[in-house]
């Protein structure tokens, strides 16, 4: 089971968007990275392709996953993941207030 899962909430805790936050979009688990929406946002000159307009288009990067925590739904905060067994079953616990993810 992964730690963080596409449409988690999370913050970013290094690099040039540190402190914000967003959900996430995409888990890429072969090269350990995430893509987070509004965060990461590149731009990127595009020229003309047949009927697609030439401009500028904002592109979202990976992130890798050591870059970002988890948001507890439940508490509000930045957060580590705990996994705990439940009838014979794997679920995500936050740390902090001991709550099912």
């Amino acid at each position: 089971m992964r730690k963080l899962k596409s449409g988690d909430e999370v913050q970013v805790l290094q690099g040039k968007d540190k402190g914000k936050k967003g959900k996430i979009e995409k888990v890429l688990s072969k090269d350990d990275k995430v893509l987070v929406s509004g965060v990461n946002m590149y731009k990127r000159h595009v020229k003309r392709q047949g009927s697609t307009p030439p401009g500028i288009i904002d592109l979202v990067k990976p992130l890798p996953s050591s870059k970002v925590a988890l948001v507890c739904p439940k508490c509000n905060l930045v957060t580590k993941i705990g996994f705990i067994l439940k009838n014979g079953k794997k679920s995500r616990v936050c740390k902090k207030c001991k709550q099912e993810i």
